[in-house]
């Protein structure tokens, strides 16, 4: 009897901001590896997702949404956004359901120019749609973009995941495995420290303060019972700093208690978070802090 060849290929994870791209890499992976905010913009970074059965390997890439950059921090992000072009053996183009975007296209289109990788347009958040909305949508994306295979989800809901799953396990190639089983991403334990306190930010503070906000860990200790973890949130200006402490301090406790919940969830033990706050000015279009920063 013949062997299943074994699969593995990299697929990535691309479309503007807020249209459900860290809900789809959560709901592909079976675990809460990306952050997720109402807020446009949450994901600076490409995040890898690895899952791995006995027969395939697949590496998610979560990315930034995709924008006309306007400081070097945006220009960062989409640098993460084009080496994930580069690598990719599928393109999962997501956009949201219930609102044909045609500005979209502008930006979207001319980084697919030349490309040969198979691209699946992933019209998400199909639970909130009417049907004749979703029927529109899909007329106006089928006709706009023939190349590309259309797929209706719901990442929140994981409606239309197991048949996304299956065409993407069809479309990778053979190859052994890139990295160990036991792998689930690429990143560290610091790393998710700190976008788990960046994602607080995000839902305790409004307009320019959670997107000023860079968050660094400057020490994680693991201990027997516990993980020690001291933070540094940087912020580009003193009216900042003072905004994101709070009066009395109470708006960064608000986050820390917040944040070491999610951790001692995330990490499965109990966590000691130390944080203070630091101005850096203008660390958003200043290349050598973005360097500095992981960017």
């Amino acid at each position: 009897m013949q062997e299943t060849p074994y699969r593995a290929g990299f697929v990535s994870i691309i479309g503007k901001p807020n249209v459900g791209k860290s809900t789809l890499l959560n709901s592909l992976i079976g675990e809460r590896l990306a952050i997720i905010t109402p807020k446009a913009q949450t994901t600076r970074h490409r995040i890898m997702g690895i899952f791995t059965d006995e027969n395939y390997q697949i590496v998610y890439s979560d990315t930034p949404g995709i924008l006309e950059p306007k400081y070097e921090l945006h220009k960062a992000m989409m640098d993460f956004v084009r080496d994930s072009l580069e690598d990719a053996d599928v393109l999962l183009w997501v956009v949201d359901a219930n609102s044909p975007d045609h500005a979209e296209t502008a930006l979207i289109l001319p980084k697919l120019e030349g490309i040969e990788t198979p691209v699946f347009l992933i019209l998400n958040k199909i639970d909130a749609s009417k049907p004749e909305t979703l029927e529109e949508n899909r007329t106006f994306w089928q006709t706009q973009f023939p190349f590309a295979e259309v797929i209706e989800i719901s990442a929140l809901t994981q409606k239309g995941i197991p048949e996304l799953k299956e065409k993407i396990r069809e479309r990778i190639p053979e190859h052994p495995a890139y990295y160990p089983e036991e792998d689930l991403t690429n990143r560290s334990e610091r790393f998710f420290a700190s976008e788990i306190i960046r994602e607080k930010i995000f839902f305790n503070y409004e307009q320019e303060i959670p997107y000023s906000c860079e968050v660094l860990i400057m020490d994680f200790k693991e201990k027997e019972d516990m993980i020690v973890i001291r933070a540094e949130i940087i912020v580009e200006r003193e009216s900042q700093k003072g905004i994101v402490i709070g009066k009395g301090g109470e708006a960064l406790k608000k986050v820390g208690t917040q944040a070491r919940l999610s951790m001692e969830e995330f990490f499965g033990k109990k966590i000691f978070l130390e944080q203070r706050v630091k101005v850096e000015k203008d660390w958003r279009k200043r290349d050598i802090k973005l360097k500095h920063y992981g960017y």
